[in-house]
């Protein structure tokens, strides 16, 4: 065969495979660019999905700190009823089928009161989640618990104006600075919701979603965009349960806290406007309704102190829902309604 068609045949054959290897890389690209765009819409919705649920679920437990702290902040009003009362009795702890509430100590209960109103005030400009961190620390009555004594020793429950703030925002952060805390600043952080907010509520495993940023190359962002995925799927698991329990415990808080205003209303007739002080002029109905505001009253403050959250030593894990706790308290509070609930 002549040299010139042989050439010619071997350019031919070249050239066609030439063709086919462009074809073939062709498809590579389409491939890689079809699993490339895939990865981004998985990762892009899953993270969507997170911050729904996320934001549902702040929401439901700000909603539910607030509550806590509002019926808090009252309790400085009820102890003032109960110490105008002369000749009343020792409002002694109730015990019944496994129930156990503290006795009334007003001293404790006007701190707590105090706490909670600073807070209160506080959390209304903060960023969302700060209430929610309250509540799911357990830190409604724990929090104002610590608060204790001002830097200077003096009792912050008898301050006032921007010495009581400052004492407060100071005892948020573990002290004055000039005793190792951090101070009124760091309280100011607390109040913002940075160490309090969502990050609390989840646990550290947020930061790895919310982090996570796709490779450039499409295996990897796919494989990515599965492990956010499956992170997001366990993530809005978890905040499912923690806004069921959250609900549920709102509901059983909001029932007690309308008998517990209802009788603090009676009892503030029965004081300031019928003027009656003295226990002995309590009509049996009215001592009654008086005992059980005091036990609603404990009833309340042990709610408040229950922590729906669980944190993790582990920060690149989820917290936990105290589901056991929760319960416990539902049913305790449950059957205390019951008991109080006949009488006015």
């Amino acid at each position: 065969m002549p040299l010139p068609l042989i050439i010619g045949g071997i350019a031919a054959v070249a050239g066609i495979a030439g063709i086919g290897s462009g074809i073939h890389g062709g498809v590579k690209m389409k491939e890689a660019n079809d699993t490339m765009k895939l990865a981004k819409r998985k990762q892009e919705e899953a993270l969507n999905r997170f911050k729904e649920k996320n934001d549902e679920c702040t929401q439901v437990m700000d909603e539910l700190g607030e509550k806590e702290l509002e019926i808090l902040s009252t309790f400085e009003d009820f102890s003032n009823l109960i110490e105008k009362i002369q000749g009343r009795p020792d409002f002694k702890k109730y015990s019944k089928d496994g129930v156990d509430l503290p006795e009334y100590e007003a001293e404790e209960l006007k701190k707590v009161s105090t706490g909670a109103g600073i807070l209160l005030g506080g959390v209304g400009g903060a960023a969302a989640g700060t209430a929610g961190g309250f509540a799911a620390a357990g830190v409604t009555t724990s929090a104002v618990m610590a608060l204790g004594t001002a830097s200077t020793g003096t009792a912050i429950s008898t301050l006032s104006g921007v010495a009581l703030t400052n004492a407060t925002l100071a005892a948020l952060g573990g002290g004055a600075t000039a005793v190792g805390g951090g101070g009124m600043a760091l309280g100011s952080v607390v109040l913002g919701g940075a160490t309090l907010g969502v990050g609390l509520l989840v646990g550290g495993v947020i930061f790895n979603i919310t982090g996570s940023k796709l490779s450039d190359k499409a295996d990897e962002a796919y494989s990515q965009a599965t492990r956010t995925e499956n992170e997001v799927d366990k993530v809005c698991k978890y905040l499912e349960e923690l806004i069921d329990a959250s609900n549920s415990f709102f509901d059983i808080l909001e029932k007690v806290d309308k008998q517990y205003r209802k009788r603090l209303n009676i009892l503030d007739n029965i004081i300031n406007f019928s003027e009656k002080t003295n226990w002995n002029d309590f009509t049996d109905k009215e001592k009654k309704m008086t005992e059980n505001l005091v036990l609603l009253v404990g009833l309340l403050y042990k709610m408040c102190k229950v922590n729906l959250v669980i944190k993790t030593e582990d920060d690149d894990e989820l917290n936990e829902v105290n589901v056991k706790d929760t319960k416990k308290v539902i049913k305790e509070a449950e059957m205390v309604l019951s008991d109080v609930e006949s009488v006015a």
